[in-house]
């Protein structure tokens, strides 16, 4: 367990554990699938960031790491399909997240939200090709990878 979780429910832990898995849920889903570039991403992901993380949040990605794929592939199900009322209920529970870290020692809690929000960022990016993002940083139509 994370030192800084101590004080933190079952239920509270829990939840902090899934937030990569519902941040990355989030990310790749689209109304009738998911990306499976995104998923793959994601999964491989949450395995580097115990290497790569800043050192206070390895202990944090080295508990999220175990069973990662599992965890998504249940709430891949979970919140299927993924329409507007099935990501409200995922926005619900990062809404609790939030809250939760918000409990958390002040430099910790900055710490894990930039950690958690970086990983939002790359999982949203998976599979943009350098010349879609650099040639052409504005969407053209028609033109999708």
């Amino acid at each position: 367990m994370v030192k800084q979780f101590e004080t933190l429910t079952e239920e509270e832990r829990h939840l902090l554990y899934q937030a990569p898995v519902l941040i990355s849920v989030l990310a790749s889903c689209t109304l009738n699938e998911v990306n499976k570039g995104q998923k793959a991403d994601a999964i491989k992901l949450a395995h580097l960031k115990t290497f790569t993380a800043i050192p206070l949040l390895l202990p944090y990605y080295s508990e999220v790491e175990k069973g990662f794929k599992e965890q998504f592939e249940f709430a891949e199900k979970k919140y299927f399909p993924f329409d507007d009322n099935k990501r409200d209920e995922i926005k619900k529970e990062l809404h609790k997240i939030n809250f939760i870290i918000s409990k958390l020692d002040k430099d910790y809690a900055f710490t894990l939200h930039a950690g958690l929000d970086r990983f939002a960022k790359h999982v949203k990016k998976a599979r943009h090709s350098i010349f879609q993002d650099f040639i052409f940083p504005l969407p053209i139509k028609g033109l999708s990878y």
